[in-house]
């Protein structure tokens, strides 16, 4: 009897799963309903990510290469140990959340008045350090509204205001920019290729901006979401006056609070799709083109799913070879529904019965094999093998 060629490929389950223990809580699932069915499979476990909370994890599993430990700042300054990734061929790979996340804050510390991406330039630097020219830096999970200005601080550009003295971290400084001088920027940046792994499509300013979207997550009130978008605005009308770039309008330029823009205008960085970046990195393509089903699954499947998450990336993968495709996620909410059209065979929620959000992610790894097995035994029983 011939194996069933089976890809394992799930993003995290955030405040859950990591993208490997969600792929290793599916395969042992998937071992029992064949245990089970007496079928044979061969696994490929590929877990995923788009930039967010768990890249760095996810891209060294699936394609080698080590982590790499380092001290820098979190979102208020203060000094932590941080972490990027090295590919076997030299590439970086940083998350900016492991430097300048929200998960890095208690709620009561989030202020995006106050909060810096300077520990995001500390990790580019880093890896600068160890030899890398080529960087892939996932923007996702931010607790910051700086327009990456601290990152580029990190860097060696100075941001000076009417007195020519250095501004402080946080959006809340932006205002005070008279001047932006890149001219310390460290020359490497120059020699290095800079991708930004990003799966929102936010422009910098205004009511779809990173300030009026995202501010109220990291601790904004209303007022501090205007004042924020106007800071950013500043920032942007500073940005072409001194470095030439208009940034304030490309799709992507408010991610991780303008983060997105920050990258674009002081180091030179091109903005990617997450999932596009990670599937090349783990040659998903090549692994979903042989199997005979692929399967993956995330927190949450709902509308925002369709804006680049990686269960639409799979689906479409999944649709160009003809591979039935599976989702299961922590829940399914309004809009999931779109991924049918997308290339998804199926969709599945791992709740059981009525439970709490809290007990549902407490629960997580239990959940996600159980619902993995009955899945895969109603699929071993289609005779067909």
């Amino acid at each position: 009897m011939k194996a069933i060629e089976i890809v394992i490929a799930p993003d995290s389950f955030k405040g859950s799963l990591t993208a490997v223990a969600a792929a290793d809580a599916m395969e042992r699932g998937i071992l029992k309903a064949a245990a089970k069915s007496g079928v044979k499979v061969n696994i490929k476990k590929v877990p995923m990510a788009d930039g967010g909370e768990g890249t760095v994890e996810a891209v060294i599993s699936a394609a080698g290469g080590r982590i790499v430990k380092t001290q820098a700042l979190d979102p208020l300054g203060r000094e932590i140990e941080s972490f990027f990734g090295l590919l076997p061929d030299g590439t970086a790979v940083i998350e900016m959340a492991a430097a300048s996340g929200l998960n890095l804050l208690k709620p009561e510390e989030r202020n995006p008045m106050r909060t810096t991406t300077y520990g995001t330039g500390q990790l580019i630097k880093e890896a600068l350090n160890c030899g890398s020219r080529k960087l892939i830096v996932g923007i996702g999970g931010s607790a910051t509204n700086d327009g990456g200005v601290g990152m580029a601080q990190a860097l060696g550009v100075r941001f000076l205001d009417p007195e020519g003295r250095e501004i402080g971290f946080g959006g809340g400084e932006l205002s005070k920019i008279a001047r932006i001088d890149a001219s310390k920027l460290d020359p490497r940046v120059e020699e290095a290729e800079i991708v930004v792994a990003c799966d929102v499509k936010n422009v910098l300013c205004g009511p779809q901006g990173a300030s009026a979207v995202y501010g109220p997550q990291k601790g904004a009130t209303p007022e501090m979401v205007e004042i924020l978008d106007q800071n950013l605005r500043h920032l942007s009308a500073m940005i072409k006056r001194d470095l030439g770039k208009e940034v304030a309008d490309v799709p992507g330029a408010g991610a991780a609070g303008g983060l997105g823009a920050g990258l674009m205008a002081f180091l030179g960085a091109r903005i990617k799709p997450g999932i596009e970046i990670i599937t090349e990195i783990t040659r998903l393509e090549e692994k979903v083109k042989n199997a005979d089903i692929v399967i993956t699954g995330e927190g949450s499947t709902d509308g925002q799913t369709l804006f680049g998450k990686v269960p639409l990336g799979i689906a479409r993968i999944a649709r160009r070879w003809g591979t039935p495709a599976i989702c299961i996620s922590g829940s399914l909410k309004k809009g999931y529904e779109a991924l049918y059209e997308e290339g998804m065979t199926a969709l599945f929620s791992i709740s059981t019965g009525p439970m709490t959000l809290e007990e549902a992610m407490g629960r997580g790894e239990e959940l996600l094999e159980e619902t993995t097995e009955n899945v895969f035994r109603l699929y071993f029983t289609r005779g067909d093998e």
